[in-house]
């Protein structure tokens, strides 16, 4: 799932932002996937699945602790992020923590229901199959 988050942070990045990051939306990819996940699991397993999402993502981005999942879903503390990492690190923890997400997805729903869901979202970027295996691009 590496490629594919890649894929899709980066055409968030183009579609959303400045070059330099300041915004407490610096997780797009994850509000877009919000509306989506809480209807299939309400706020409460939205947010474990966050929760959990960030557990896996500390051992490799540790300073994701700055990062904290709201009530309702939603992730803050992007703005001490940017601050304490490059705009390169801050794209790959974000390419990462996506990655994680799509991985937990394809463990709890499957493959080829997060990819139509992925496909759903974000119809404009390109997928293949073969993108789609957890270990690829992974280090």
């Amino acid at each position: 799932m590496w490629h594919v988050a890649n894929r899709l942070i980066a055409n968030e990045i183009r579609e959303n932002e400045s070059p330099e990051i300041k915004t407490s939306e610096a997780f797009y990819a994850g509000e877009k996937l919000r509306p989506h996940l809480t209807a299939l699991t309400g706020e409460g397993g939205f947010r474990a699945l966050l929760l959990r999402t960030l557990a896996l993502t500390y051992p490799k981005f540790p300073k994701l602790r700055a990062v904290h999942v709201n009530a309702d879903g939603s992730l803050a503390g992007w703005e001490e992020l940017c601050s304490q990492l490059s705009p390169a690190e801050l794209f790959d923890s974000r390419v990462y923590l996506l990655a994680e997400l799509l991985g937990l997805l394809v463990a709890f729903i499957g493959e080829e229901i997060t990819q139509g869901l992925i496909r759903e979202i974000w119809p404009n970027v390109r997928l293949d199959d073969s993108d789609t295996d957890k270990t690829k691009g992974k280090k």
